[in-house]
């Protein structure tokens, strides 16, 4: 160790990994799953979870969730101006929290380019949000003059810009810088589903313009299903308080102002889930959100490269893919049944890869 920073990092990230796997005791069968998320795991996440049982309302367990909070904030922004707010759910849960708490009686334009923007406007409708809808591409990228002359179009004040980074079920990537810069232009607050995004494409909340953005533990960052959470521009949070509560369970401002007046939620977490998440943060830390998109992509290389050779097709073009969920389109080829082939990577010992089959 050459200076206070590898003895940082040593007492942080490296010692805790070593102490991690000192305490496995037998390796967990791995299977290949077919699915966007949740993702595989490391041993030393899962075993994360084995632990003495404690109450939630500790303050050791207050000072995991500080760690947490504190950790997944600077994967993407500065701990001074943003904060996270965690919750007991789904991403669906940290999506929801965000449209149903945030909006006020501004306007909200919803980009669509698939199934989680479409989720989206499911939300809106039902909380009664002032939202109008974009239709874009599934497989191409948004088409900012066509976003544009939408917005200019719109007779009432566009508030709120809201889409998804990663469309989860093509693998398409959207240009959130470049939607960011248009909405610093507009004043318009941007909100961000980035969901199958954050953790390995590297994100930059403050440059991107992003006011808040809903993730969860179960995909890039490698931990359990269970924990989601919202990453805020602090002071635009703060500006939320006087608007209406339209649910209890997700409001997020009544979240995160018990969290930082106690540093507990409001109501019971998922206390082995967080865990097994600090864990998983702490091998992010190690690996990096760089070297870990660099891992993916060449991944995404390997698997394309193989898909092409067998004759098969995946749907989003190179120019703006994820390299992280790849939509393959099934062949048409007779002797081809989705349900062996999924028997067969089931039961097959051999390293992951991630597959998402479509019509």
């Amino acid at each position: 160790m050459d200076d206070e920073d590898h003895w940082a990092r040593a007492t942080a990230i490296v010692y805790p990994i070593i102490k991690a796997r000192e305490g496995i005791t037998h390796t967990v069968k791995r299977n290949i799953l077919l699915n966007p998320g949740p993702a595989t795991t490391t041993d030393t996440v899962k075993y994360a979870q084995i632990v003495e049982d404690i109450c939630p309302r500790e303050k050791e367990f207050g000072e995991t969730m500080e760690f947490i909070s504190a950790e997944l904030t600077k994967f993407v922004g500065n701990p001074e101006k943003y904060t996270t707010v965690l919750f007991g759910g789904s991403g669906t849960a940290a999506v929801e929290s965000i449209l149903s708490s945030v909006i006020d009686n501004g306007t909200v334009v919803i980009i669509n380019n698939g199934p989680y923007g479409e989720r989206m406007c499911k939300i809106a409708e039902i909380y009664g949000l002032n939202y109008l809808e974009y239709k874009s591409s599934a497989e191409q990228a948004i088409d900012m003059n066509n976003l544009e002359i939408f917005i200019k179009k719109i007779s009432t004040n566009v508030s709120y810009l809201a889409l998804v980074h990663c469309e989860t079920s093509t693998g398409l990537l959207n240009d959130i810088e470049k939607i960011g810069e248009f909405c610093a232009v507009k004043n318009i607050e941007m909100i961000v589903d980035a969901m199958s995004s954050y953790a390995a494409v590297p994100i930059d909340m403050q440059k991107m313009n992003i006011s808040y953005l809903a993730a969860s533990a179960n995909k890039n960052l490698q931990g359990m299903a269970g924990v989601s959470f919202v990453i805020a521009n602090k002071d635009r949070l703060e500006k939320t308080e006087q608007i209406k509560p339209r649910n209890l369970y997700l409001h997020l401002y009544d979240q995160y102002r018990y969290f930082q007046m106690n540093k507990q939620l409001r109501f019971t977490p998922p206390v082995q889930t967080m865990y097994a998440l600090k864990q998983a943060i702490i091998e992010t830390q190690w690996e990096g959100i760089e070297k870990r998109y660099e891992r993916y992509s060449k991944s995404w290389t390997t698997l394309t490269d193989g898909i092409t050779q067998l004759g098969l097709t995946y749907l989003v073009p190179e120019t703006h893919h994820s390299k992280i969920i790849t939509s393959i389109l099934e062949p048409s080829d007779k002797k081809y049944n989705f349900d062996i082939m999924h028997d067969f990577f089931i039961n097959k010992d051999s390293p992951f890869i991630l597959v998402k089959l479509i019509n």
